[in-house]
């Protein structure tokens, strides 16, 4: 693991590395989970942030939306919800016109009738697709105005800067620091960009600046798998991050991996189908 030098900030790290890894294990299976339809959130019961947000991931997952697409999304859902009052809008109508409406802004078009299926069909487990009558173009009018209304909330201003973008560049940077087969040795990318994706689950990701999320999310990763960053003993004790980000502190890197894993700490129960 990185060098941390001898302060109280570094007691608190090292209690809690295991539950690090207990987030990743947990991370994998919930994946497992969703991928086999094996237990499900029974959306019904609960209409907070992060619920809502799993309702975002798994429908666009069903509908093969790309990664950037969900996470505009779930961003756009995030930041509606912030600048609205909550007890005034049906959370999932929302969430499923933001992922409509992330599709056009990605250029991953989803069809309003294919998000309305797997909307309804996810909202309502077990029931028939939505037939071409009044609950239909309710719907479907609901979807259109509600873009609207999004649109008008977010003063036009619906194109996120992601972290996604930062995170590939130091990625690859990495992975040259390191050489290909040590890098190959640890799936530090892939679980970088896993823990990216869930800390879409969370309003939080909107507090802090994409370029520092990438960074919080790669270290996260290296902690997991104790992995130590090459040739920095050559670097007068600059930490590695610090060639992408020369002002990022170490307590405000913490800061932001502290709030990647509470993201799991808001998972919901699931049930069996």
């Amino acid at each position: 693991m990185l060098h941390l030098e001898p302060n109280n900030t570094g007691e608190i790290l090292s209690s809690k590395m295991k539950g690090v890894i207990d987030v990743l294990a947990m991370q994998r299976e919930k994946r497992l989970t969703l991928q086999k339809n094996i237990k499900v959130i029974d959306y019904s019961k609960a209409t907070d942030s992060f619920t809502v947000a799993r309702f975002i991931f798994e429908c666009g997952l069903k509908l093969e939306a790309n990664v950037l697409t969900i996470s505009t999304a779930a961003s756009l859902f995030h930041r509606f919800m912030r600048e609205a009052t909550p007890q005034g809008y049906d959370p999932y109508l929302i969430a499923a016109t933001c992922l409509y409406l992330a599709g056009k802004i990605k250029d991953n078009t989803l069809k309003i009738r294919d998000v309305m299926n797997v909307s309804y069909s996810t909202l309502h487990r077990g029931s028939p697709p939505l037939e071409l009558g009044d609950q239909y173009w309710f719907m479907r009018d609901a979807i259109v105005q509600a873009e609207l209304l999004i649109m008008r909330m977010l003063k036009f201003h619906v194109m996120p800067e992601h972290p996604h973008k930062y995170m590939l560049h130091y990625l690859r940077s990495l992975q040259a620091w390191f050489g290909e087969e040590e890098w190959g040795k640890y799936p530090v990318a892939r679980t970088s960009m896993a823990l990216l994706q869930d800390f879409h689950h969370i309003p939080a990701v909107l507090d802090y600046p994409p370029n520092l999320i990438a960074i919080a999310c790669i270290n996260l990763a290296l902690q997991i798998y104790g992995v130590v960053v090459p040739l920095m003993d050559e670097c007068d004790q600059q930490s590695w991050f610090n060639v992408f980000c020369k002002d990022l502190t170490r307590d405000k890197l913490w800061e932001i991996m502290d709030k990647v894993m509470s993201s799991y700490d808001e998972e919901p129960e699931t049930s069996d189908r």
